[in-house]
């Protein structure tokens, strides 16, 4: 094997070995889009419960000291 054969084998395994790596970061960024995006949907869920919880609390009865105060 000559010098040219022994550089162009180590290129053709970097490329190999770096298209590996890709693949393998895309799948984890999708992994972590999927979690983002829970994560989102969870926090819309939650404001709209908190902000349902904040209108109900403006339509209670104000807390006031009993008469015997």
């Amino acid at each position: 094997m000559n010098k040219t054969d022994e550089r162009i084998t180590h290129l053709e395994e970097t490329v190999a070995h770096q298209a590996k790596t890709i693949d393998e970061l895309s799948d984890q960024l999708a992994e972590q889009w999927k979690v983002v995006e829970q994560t989102r949907a969870k926090l819309d869920r939650l404001t709209e419960r908190f902000l349902t919880l904040e209108e109900q609390s403006l339509d209670a009865p104000a807390i006031t000291r009993p008469p015997h105060y």
